[in-house]
């Protein structure tokens, strides 16, 4: 192994990774102590050089605050539930290949991330990574997912959010390259985890652009359709952000199942629908609909609605104004005449 000493540095950086890599090293001899930058982190992880310290602490990387906190108890129990939702994932099909990904806000400045290119089924806690806010690998043997830039958006606009989860599960997925979002006021349980979703824009995955597109929307919506996409979904638990991916994607798979029926679907009624909204907002969940007036609750155009969920029309007092009722006479009234000129002309 081609050792490259670096231990007369306290701060190991960028430009002394490159000075080791073109001088062909594979091996990193570091101080005790030795603090990486976040870029010099993302280098040694991409070409996949080793460091040794006079410890030998963490199979040969040197430890620092980050380091010890990305190896903590609490972070070993984070490490292993974002592998059991990957595994999730991938059983219900909403992953394929190495697609989405899973996160957990550690601490004020630091998120326990999946890599990038591994699959969602062959995970192990000693795959994954810590970044900090702005994207910047912090620990972890494997460069981080690319799309962590999307859920750090969701972190700074979002203080209840913990963990977020992104994946392509198909009948959501369908919505989503289709411009539609789903109709509210169907399902209880679907009203009461998930509710009205917003569709966002789209923009090239893993960009800064991407990232921002969610930020109109994540404050009232706890899950997204991601334009040609996916979704994102944000919770308190890495568990519970999985969990209402599960309950949007269900629900758009019942909402196509039920159109084959041929037969319009039953909606519960603004005021149960009200009812319903309480104790989500009981349960401290998010929706754009929370303070509306019941009238303005529900949407229904033909089991999906454009991008733009329609603005709703002022609710009525109860009584039809005068030009209203002059429509309606005129209109039935046009109707009658037409039927009994029909039956006049089949004589």
């Amino acid at each position: 192994m081609n050792s490259f000493d670096l231990t007369q540095y306290k701060v190991v950086t960028l430009d002394d990774i490159e000075a080791a890599w073109k001088a062909g090293a594979t091996e990193l001899l570091v101080r005790d102590g030795a603090i990486f930058t976040p870029s010099a982190r993302d280098v040694i992880a991409a070409k996949g050089l080793t460091t040794k310290s006079a410890t030998g602490w963490g199979a040969g990387t040197a430890p620092n605050k980050w380091d010890v906190l990305f190896h903590s108890p609490e972070a070993e129990a984070i490490k292993a539930e974002i592998v059991a939702v990957g595994r999730k994932l991938w059983q219900r099909m909403y992953v394929d290949g190495n697609g989405g990904n899973i996160s957990y806000r550690l601490t004020s400045d630091a998120v326990i991330c999946t890599p990038t290119l591994v699959s969602k089924s062959d995970l192990k806690p000693e795959d994954l990574c810590l970044v900090d806010l702005a994207g910047n690998q912090l620990a972890g043997g494997k460069p981080r997912t690319s799309e962590i830039l999307m859920h750090m958006e969701i972190y700074k606009e979002v203080a209840e959010a913990k963990a977020v989860v992104h994946c392509h599960p198909p009948h959501a997925t369908a919505y989503a390259i289709v411009g539609r979002v789903p109709p509210t006021c169907v399902i209880p349980e679907f009203e009461v985890f998930v509710g009205r979703v917003a569709l966002s824009p789209y923009e090239t995955p893993g960009t800064q652009k991407f990232a921002e597109t969610v930020i109109p929307f994540v404050k009232k919506h706890n899950c997204l359709l991601l334009s040609n996409h996916g979704i994102v979904c944000w919770a308190d638990t890495v568990t519970h952000a999985e969990w209402y991916a599960e309950v949007l994607d269900t629900y758009c798979w019942t909402l196509m199942n039920a159109a084959q029926l041929g037969a319009p679907i039953t909606t519960i009624t603004p005021e149960k629908t009200s009812d319903l909204l309480a104790i989500k907002q009981k349960l401290g969940l998010p929706d754009a609909r929370l303070g509306m007036q019941e009238c303005q609750l529900c949407d229904m155009p033909e089991l999906g609605s454009t991008i733009a969920i329609p603005p709703h029309k002022p609710c009525s007092s109860g009584d039809a104004s005068g030009e209203d009722l002059e429509s309606i006479v005129q209109a039935v009234t046009d109707a009658v005449l037409a039927a009994l000129a029909g039956k006049a002309a089949s004589k």
